[in-house]
């Protein structure tokens, strides 16, 4: 994916709207019901004041008798109208809530399904925006564009038909009289969803640029990397603004034209009125109703323009939610046949991230049921690939990694998760109570299990399940351990697990899980030496490729790599 997300089609985005407006169909009927309802009581109104006009031009009759009751039909049809129209706009806003919901939902969903090496490569701050500010900008506009587009569209086509049938020929004056509208509206739209999509990528680089700092802000600081942070944001900052000044200038240009396009109709009206009833072939009743429905025109026509502006944002961000489904599904079976075993075989495993270069090369290993194997080696030695490979995150492109002849790869999460954990030292607590972020691994565990997981894991801090799980790095991946003993799986992966425990710590939760997990295979990752002396056996990683294996003492008395690596560590 190159490190980004892809953005869906105007095909796929009109495709998702339609399929979002068939989900809940019924409330669409009625809304274009309600307010056709609405848009004809809406007419009757402007035809009486014509009444009225041509009545008290003729003045036959009880003039004064007739205009009261055509004063008073416009009056009822004008409330009829107004209860109609809020009716039309309630049931608009309750669909547009509940298609709003569908709409986040799918695109958790979604994310929660995407490839675990496809969710690694995304920059964060375009997945964070994406479901934040662009579903955001896609519910709003759904809560409020569609009912208040509907309404629109179907008072303003009555309006026409009324207008045409009132005096074809001042109906066609009006209409031809709207071309500058449809020319301001094609050019603005044919422009708009380049613009608005450069503004919602800018908004995501500059998040990622803020996320990654703050991410990385120990590592910042550690390093002196303020002022290349700074620059890296300015320019994120920079491109924001241009593309937010690009969609802006398109709006200069799009309103003032359409604000002086939306009064010809009107204009026009009167004119070729004046003459055909100073020609007397049309009574002036006739042409005050005609101005009258143009100039109601103005309201839907200038709500439409409103939301033509506001729908290109939207489309864009939909575009950009929708993308997700256009990522490729893991190939992964409904279910492994038969009973998946515990023993792991790594065969001639060969990996690249890029396919230029392989970061594994030729690696074969054989985990036993129940065995503690430490990965050594130097960083950049592959060993968090390989860990990667035996979790199932990647497969290999050449060889294979299986669990009782399985791949690993191919098992579907669920039940991977029934046999393989791993764990790194990346880890998340939510912002709830410590009995909720523990209860995410085994929401039927009692309290007095949640207690024991914690305890296993050395986490004595926690006197009370009900508090907020608002706790240090070193707490948090505490937490993170203690859910991997409610899980219970029969081979865990440490990659560098306790890396952010302090030694004495980290060698205390070590101890803890050794306890807990005795008889279950532990595959660790080995930050520190001594938990490679801890184990079973160790397995030294060097430029991709497994250079040794065996026992703690084996690989000191060869003098290896390990062996080396051994003496340093112990003499520091």
């Amino acid at each position: 994916m190159n490190g980004q997300l892809p953005v869906a089609t105007p095909a796929g985005v009109r495709a998702a709207a339609f399929r979002d407006l068939g989900a809940d169909r019924r409330a669409v009927l009625g809304i274009i019901l309600v307010n056709g309802l609405a848009s004809a009581a809406g007419l009757v109104a402007p035809w009486l004041l014509g009444r009225i006009i041509d009545t008290i031009r003729a003045g036959s009759g009880d003039v004064l008798s007739a205009v009261d009751r055509l004063a008073f039909g416009a009056l009822v049809f004008t409330v009829v109208q107004t209860v109609l129209s809020w009716w039309a706009l309630k049931i608009g806003y309750r669909f547009g809530e509940r298609t709003a919901a569908r709409v986040r939902e799918r695109f958790l969903d979604r994310t929660l399904a995407l490839p675990p090496r496809s969710a690694d490569h995304v920059p964060t701050g375009d997945l964070i925006a994406r479901g934040s500010t662009d579903a955001s900008l896609v519910a709003s506009t759904l809560r409020s564009a569609v009912p208040e587009v509907l309404v629109a569209i179907v008072h303003a086509l009555f309006l026409v038909v009324a207008v045409l049938v009132l005096d074809p020929r001042l109906g066609l004056c009006g209409l031809l009289c709207l071309v500058g509208v449809a020319a301001a509206v094609r050019w603005y739209v044919r422009r708009a969803r380049p613009a608005y999509l450069a503004v919602a990528a800018t908004g995501a680089e500059l998040a990622d640029a803020v996320a990654g700092t703050a991410k990385g802000a120990r590592t910042v600081e550690l390093l002196g990397l303020e002022r290349r942070r700074q620059e890296v944001t300015e320019t994120a900052i920079t491109r924001a603004r241009t593309a937010r000044l690009d969609a802006l200038w398109l709006r200069t240009v799009l309103f003032p034209w359409a604000d002086v396009s939306l009064a010809l109709p009107v204009v026009g009206v009167l004119l070729v009125g004046g003459a055909l009833y100073a020609n007397e072939l049309v009574s002036l009743g006739v042409v005050v109703t005609a101005t009258v429905y143009l100039r109601q025109l103005v309201g839907p026509l200038d709500t439409l323009m409103l939301w033509i502006e506001q729908l290109q944002g939207a489309g864009a961000s939909y575009a950009r939610v929708e993308g997700l489904a256009d990522l490729p599904a893991e190939d992964r079976p409904a279910a492994a046949p038969g009973t998946v075993g515990d023993r792991i075989q790594v065969t001639n495993a060969h990996f690249s991230y890029t396919g230029a270069r392989d970061v594994l090369r030729g690696v074969d290993l054989q985990v036993q049921p129940g065995e503690r194997l430490a990965i050594v080696g130097t960083s950049g030695a592959g060993k968090s690939t390989l860990a990667r490979l035996l979790a199932g995150l990647d497969r290999p492109h050449i060889g294979s990694v299986t669990i009782g002849g399985t791949p690993v790869a191919e098992l579907p999460p669920e039940q991977l998760r029934e046999h393989i954990v791993l764990i790194t030292q990346d880890d998340h607590v939510f912002h709830d109570s410590v009995r909720d972020n523990l209860l995410i691994a085994k929401p039927d565990a009692s309290d007095e299990e949640l207690y024991a997981a914690l305890a296993a894991v050395g986490a004595t801090w926690c006197a009370d399940l009900d508090a907020e799980a608002d706790v240090d790095d070193a707490a948090a991946q505490q937490l993170s351990l203690a859910r991997v003993v409610l899980a219970d799986p029969h081979t865990l992966i440490l990659d560098e697990a306790t890396a952010l425990l302090d030694p004495k710590t980290a060698r205390r939760t070590e101890q803890s899980l050794a306890a807990v997990l005795r008889g279950r295979t532990v595959i660790a990752i080995a930050h520190r030496l001594q938990t490679a002396h801890d184990a079973d056996r160790i397995a030294v990683m060097e430029a991709g490729k497994l250079v040794e294996l065996g026992t703690h003492d084996e690989l000191v008395r060869a003098g290896g790599v390990y062996g080396r690596l051994w003496r340093a560590w112990h003499a520091d």
